[in-house]
């Protein structure tokens, strides 16, 4: 017998308890915090550690960081209850696993970029987040990839983020075959402010689409 996966839902750049209660309520799987100030989607660490006790312990919470030292790592978790660690930058495998938290390593699809023997460069990794590129924007472009290039036999858990909304994400699951999506601009009035409505299509089309 085989079963149909459906994808986890990541909702990520969440700043505010009413987006994350909203977003749980909706289905979502996972929330993201952002820790790397040059976004706006940014977020404080006592702020984090509200919303992430506010939605409960079965709920995934991930901290996403952009080449933050280990001393900025290790404070953001004294103060945030945060079940998974998220790496947007340079950082080496030897690196990401020192936390003692499972991790996941984000990629971006430039041209030429060649996904497999990336994600070899990671053992310890939970799973990988392959976003679009835009250069010197580490993520939350609002744009996609080529979706042909997501490898949809892969063995790793792989999550597609980049320009999903809930117009497309129906679509990129067809043509990808993703473990979980990740979505965050995609869903917002304005950077940092998530759309409720949108927040509910979104999560709708990925686990309840009309063709299921």
């Amino acid at each position: 017998m085989t079963f149909e996966i459906i994808p986890r839902v990541k909702i990520c750049g969440i700043t505010t308890q009413a987006d994350a209660q909203h977003a749980v309520n909706s289905g979502a799987d996972a929330l993201g915090f952002v820790f790397y100030e040059p976004s706006p989607r940014s977020i404080a660490p006592s702020a984090a550690r509200e919303i992430a006790l506010s939605v409960g312990p079965l709920i995934t919470t991930i901290g996403l960081f952009v080449n933050a030292s280990y001393e900025e790592v290790s404070s953001t978790l004294d103060q945030v209850p945060l079940s998974v660690l998220q790496f947007h930058g340079d950082e080496t495998n030897e690196f990401c696993r020192q936390f003692s938290r499972p991790f996941i390593k984000a990629f971006r699809m430039a041209p030429g970029f060649d996904v497999e023997p990336a994600l070899e460069q990671y053992p310890d990794a939970s799973g990988f987040i392959l976003d679009a590129y835009k250069p010197g924007v580490p993520g939350g472009t609002g744009q996609s990839f080529e979706w042909h290039r997501f490898p949809r036999e892969s063995d790793r858990p792989l999550i597609l983020a980049g320009g999903l909304n809930p117009s497309n994400v129906e679509g990129a699951i067809v043509a990808t075959k993703p473990y979980g999506v990740d979505v965050s601009g995609g869903v917002e009035l304005a950077p940092g402010h998530k759309d409720p409505e949108k927040v509910m299509a979104f999560i709708n089309a990925v686990k309840h689409p009309p063709w299921r």
